[in-house]
Parts: C-alpha cells; structure tokens; sequence
C-alpha cells in the first residue's frame, strides 16, 4: 500500500449547456473558416468573420465547378442592393460588368462608373445585332459563329411562334442562314442582320432549294411561318432594336455596360427581347474583353417563360467556363422557376436546371408558402429551410459549392445612393441604410 493512502479518484465535472447564441461567448475563437481572402468583401459572416467570395478564385481552387450565380428574394430584402454593390466592388479587381436591366434600374451605379446605359426602344437611336460573334469578318474554318446564329435564330423563332419547330422548318433556317453570311462575307461589319435572314426566308434562292432537294417554291412555304413571325422584329412594333448592324461607336470597353429595356419592359416580347441583348452581349464579351466578366440578366423569369429562349440560355450558361464569364440570374422567388410552364414540361425542367448550373445561389427572405418550394430545389437542411423565412433584410442564405453561410451584406460610405431602389417612396432621398 502506498504510503500516501489510496488514489484519489478524479472529480466529474458536469457537461457545459448552452444556446448557439451564447456558446460563442464560451468559446470565442471558433468561427467559420470562411471562403478565403480573395476577392470582394460582401459583408459579415453571421457566424462569424467577414464574407469574401469571387467565382473565379473559388473556381481555381476547385470549391465550385461553374462560376454561375443565382439571386432569390422577395422585393425589398437587398438583393438588388447587394448585386449592384458587388458588382462595383468587382472594378477594384479589373473587372467588367456587363447587365441585362429591363427596369432601367441601374442608372445611379452607371453614373457612379461615369458611363450611360445604352437605351434600347423601338424606333430608338441605337441598334445591337444578335447575330455578331465576336469573330472577324470570314470566320475561317471555324463552325462556331454559324452554330450560335442558327441557336439563336431557332430559339427566336420557337419563342415567337410559341411551339416546336418542324424539321422543314429548321432546314429553312440554315439555308438562310448560310445565304446572308455569304452576302456579308470579306465586308464590313461581317455579320448577317435579321432583316436579312427575314428576306432569304421569304426569298430563298435555287441553291439552296436544290441543296435541300425541293423547289424554292415549296422552301418558300416551308419557312414562311418563321419569317412572318421573325418580321415583328424587323418591320413590325419591336422594330429599330435588334433589326441592323450594331451602331457605331458604342463604348464597349468601359467597367460597365448597362442594356437599359425599360421602354419595353411590359410588353409580352420582352423575353425575346432580352434574349436578343443577352446574345449580342455574349458576343461582344469575346470580341472586346479580355478580362473576366460578370454578366447579370435581371428579372430572369421573363427569359425563363419562352420555351426557345429558355433552351438557348441554357446552353450559354453551360459555356460560361470557356468564355470566362460568370453568370447571375436574378429572381423574386423560386416558384418563379415553376411558373414558366406545366408541371412536369421542358421548361420547368429548363428552368430548374439553370438552378443546377449555378453552383452559389444566394437565398434572400422567402416567404412562408415558398420554403417548401425552395427546400425541394435547393436541398436546404430542416435548419436552413426554417431560417429562410425568417431572414430579415439584408441577410442571405449562401449555398456555395457543398458548403452553407448566413451572411449580412453590408454597404460602405457612399455606396447607398447608388443602389437606392425606394426613392420613389420616400418624401425625400436620403443615404440607404447599411443593411441594403
């Protein structure tokens, strides 16, 4: 036996209770890790730390696989405020932006950037045409300018004439296709116009009646439909936009370039339209920049309800890695996935795959009837599905890659009135408040 008696047997000490709220109080150096240092500063982390994201560094480093980004919210939670401010917080890194704004709503961020949005109206100064590549006149021996016209023009042409294009109909197009880029080719701007695709549909000629082993008669009718419906672009109410070559002189290398489609935002082609812009902006992007672009389609549900337009978006943002482009698409809710067609149709399934190709989707306050909803599609745990009708304003869930942040976007001094959406409901402007 020991000469200083038995061991003494160590005390139990009781197992700490405490809320989430005041745990942090008991362990105060235990935070999220964060997404890294690089890139923009969003705001606070609520857990924790400041909130750091940039698609293209989280890219490289292999946290996400597309830099694509979806923005949910109700009107009035921030999410403009913060696509507007992050957005000019890009500039710091050399970045351009570039923005689909059918509500004429990003004017103050232009002024702040000392730029002018490019104003689109029918029978307007200024004319973009969707069918430029960005490539040089003669394109080589490169097929990818003529893929990307014939997308286009069949998607327009689904959108306009509301259904599925016929076989014959396809083939029409290409073979007018292929006769305007001819007439075009070795000029200047070196890209065939819609009114010229309108008139080879509506006049095709003997070769390309043979090529297709019919008669120019029977190709005449074949495409008429598509052309009759294609001509409201060219001669009928929409016309002056997107019916020439692009105009001259249109500043393409400043920070930001801002489609302003206010003057058509309540008309029922504004999907088309926006389709139209959101084409000649990819376009420009590989002919005039080589820095990365973020590219925003705002009020993406109107895109998202045209069954051809919605095939065609699709396919550019699978192409955002290969042009360096990061996507973001902005909605109010997520049901306006649901709503651009019948349960269970290819544009349901169109639409909720877009959510798929964004791998950051950033979930501002739903309301009650939505968070099932935005459960079922974005794979919130029971936690996060509670939280997202509970968010107050400013505050966004972030879904980013396999990882989930709580994160309070924050403005600087300054940036307030630049993003200010409310002024029209105020008796008098003041700065915005820091949770915008």
């Amino acid at each position: 036996m020991s000469l200083l008696g038995p061991p003494r047997l160590a005390p139990v000490v009781p197992a700490h209770v405490a809320t989430t709220r005041h745990l942090c109080a008991a362990y105060p150096l235990v935070a999220e890790a964060g997404l890294g240092h690089r890139g923009v500063l969003v705001g606070r982390d609520v857990l924790g730390g400041s909130f750091v994201y940039d698609p293209f560094e989280l890219y490289r480093a292999g946290v996400v696989t597309n830099p694509n980004m979806v923005v949910i919210g109700q009107i009035g939670r921030g999410k403009s405020s913060f696509v507007k401010s992050y957005l000019w917080r890009q500039a710091v890194f050399g970045r351009n932006a570039w923005v689909i704004d059918p509500k004429g709503e990003y004017g103050p961020l232009c002024e702040a950037w000392g730029v002018a949005p490019v104003a689109l109206r029918p029978g307007g100064p200024v004319r973009l045409n969707p069918l430029d590549t960005g490539e040089a006149a003669g394109g080589g021996a490169d097929d990818g300018p003529a893929v990307r016209r014939t997308a286009l023009t069949a998607s327009l042409a689904v959108s306009c004439l509301g259904r599925d294009l016929l076989p014959r109909e396809r083939a029409a197009i290409d073979a007018a296709l292929e006769a305007a880029t001819a007439a075009v080719a070795g000029r200047p701007p070196g890209s065939p116009t819609l009114p010229m695709v309108v008139e080879a549909l509506l006049d095709p000629g003997a070769r390309a009646a043979a090529e297709l082993r019919t008669t120019r008669q029977e190709l005449v009718e074949d495409g008429r439909d598509v052309a009759l419906e294609l001509r409201r672009l060219v001669h009928g109410d929409l016309r002056g936009m997107f019916d020439g070559p692009t105009t001259a002189g249109l500043r393409l290398d400043g920070p930001l370039v801002a489609l302003d489609l206010s003057a058509v935002y309540h008309s029922p082609a504004l999907g088309v339209l926006m389709a139209c812009a959101a084409a000649w902006l990819q376009s420009a992007v590989g002919a005039q920049h080589r820095n990365r672009i973020l590219l925003v389609v705002d009020e993406a549900w109107a895109i998202l309800g045209n069954l051809g337009v919605a095939r065609w978006l699709q396919s550019s943002w699978k192409l955002s890695r290969a042009m360096g482009v990061a996507n973001i698409a902005v909605l109010h809710r997520l049901s306006d996935l649901a709503s651009v067609g019948a349960a269970g149709s290819e544009q349901v399934g169109l639409a909720e795959g877009l959510l798929a190709d964004s791998e950051t989707r950033v979930v501002y306050a739903q309301s009650p009837g939505e968070v099932a909803r935005t459960d079922e599609l974005l794979g919130l745990t029971a936690t996060e599905a509670d939280l997202v009708s509970a968010l107050g304003r400013g505050t966004a869930l972030w879904k980013v890659g396999r990882r989930s942040f709580l994160v309070e976007h924050r403005l600087g001094p300054g940036e307030g009135w630049m993003v200010d959406t409310d002024r029209a409901m105020a008796d008098v402007a003041e700065e915005a408040p820091a949770w915008r």
